[in-house]
């Protein structure tokens, strides 16, 4: 999943060198003295399909890191029970420690009633 994330957003760099190369074509004709109207049409229609590729891929990119950041469960993750599994060990941890210091003083309970 995150190796999909990371292939989209290289991807959307490509698009952004892709619409700066439109641009680029664009003030090259447009410098002109006689611009040719089908290139510039055309240069036109990339760059803006381009931009909406960038557009819409940088929406979903938001969304999702929108979505981690507050917590909603997500395609991919494992955090939330990673968390969840370190929590019921730190759990377990403090009630085996709990259940040694309850051990050690029945023990010294024991111990004063036998003497």
């Amino acid at each position: 999943m995150a190796n999909e994330r990371l292939r989209s957003l290289e991807d959307v760099e490509k698009e952004i060198a892709m619409i700066l190369q439109c641009a680029g074509n664009i003030v090259l004709e447009l410098s002109k003295d006689k611009q040719v109207a089908s290139f510039l049409d055309k240069q036109l229609v990339q760059f803006q399909n381009s931009i909406n590729r960038v557009e819409s891929e940088l929406s979903a990119q938001i969304r999702y890191l929108t979505q981690v950041a507050t917590g909603q469960p997500h395609e991919g993750s494992t955090y939330s029970a990673r968390k969840d599994c370190q929590m019921a060990l730190n759990r377990a941890e403090y009630a085996k420690v709990k259940m040694g210091e309850l051990g050690r003083t029945c023990e010294a309970m024991v111990e004063q009633q036998q003497t």
